[in-house]
């Protein structure tokens, strides 16, 4: 039986999905138009805010919902940071992380949705909003190599992958620590996969061996009925011959006269 959180859950998941999506919008056009109109930069700064607002109100609710919550709270330390990371230090940066992470946990309870869709949503996501977030830090940097859109998705490319040509760095602190981060999870998403690979490798050899434990379990079900046939034709065989050889006295007897 489902709990009220878990409804609740189910009826937010895609309203909540989509509006990530809504705020990937808002937070790039500020980083690829900069001299954007004012009243287009002012929407774009209110999505940001009211997309964060959305994912607050559902942790606020869902956690209402929860029979335990202060179990709820410990099993969900990401959500809780996530909402409140922003108050502490209203930096865009922060809000893009924090929703992220929001999105990620939603997308995590869809039963429906596989794991390689996941991953797959997950390093694109990761690339486009890495590339966007350091294309807004570097950019205003003296020193910057990071100063277009193209720099900054092939920086994040190669960061994402560990190849790290070096042609294109970061220069600001909060830049590396931004490579940081693509660094361990391009290392995360990688161990991912393998390990995705690998368990759909060991289900499919699984399987076959099921099912050649279930054809030997069948050979030997078989062979004991054959048998067991066997000894029943000839047990019939015994009883039919031991009829045969008492059946013409008893007749013999039966046909000389009684004085």
């Amino acid at each position: 039986m489902t709990t009220r959180r878990e409804r609740w859950e189910r009826r937010t998941q895609t309203p909540l999905i989509a509006l990530s999506g809504l705020f990937a919008i808002a937070y790039a056009v500020p980083v690829l138009g900069p001299q954007a109109p004012a009243p287009l930069l002012r929407w774009a700064a209110w999505t940001e805010w009211a997309v964060w607002a959305a994912f607050a109100a559902d942790y606020a609710a869902r956690l209402l919902l929860a029979e335990r919550r202060w179990e709820f709270v410990r099993r969900s330390p990401f959500d809780l940071a996530s909402v409140v990371l922003p108050l502490v230090q209203p930096l865009r940066l922060l809000r893009l992380v924090s929703t992220l992470l929001l999105a990620g946990q939603r997308v995590r309870m869809a039963s429906q949705v596989r794991l390689t869709t996941y991953v797959a949503g997950v390093v694109v996501g990761l690339l486009v909003f890495g590339s966007l977030a350091v294309l807004e830090i570097e950019r205003t940097s003296p020193t910057a190599t990071i100063l277009t859109l193209q720099d900054a998705l092939w920086w994040s490319f190669t960061t994402m992958t560990t190849v790290g040509y070096g042609d294109l760095t970061p220069t600001t602190g909060l830049g590396r620590l931004l490579a940081v981060a693509l660094m361990l999870s391009g290392i995360a998403l990688l161990g991912v996969v393998t390990a995705n690979i690998a368990a759909w490798f060991i289900s499919r050899f699984d399987a076959e061996d099921r099912i050649d434990h279930l054809n030997h379990r069948a050979i030997q079900d078989l062979t004991a009925e054959v048998r067991e046939l066997r000894l029943q034709v000839a047990e019939l065989s015994a009883a039919s011959g031991r009829d045969g050889l008492a059946g013409p006295p008893a007749v013999a007897e039966a046909a000389v006269p009684r004085g």
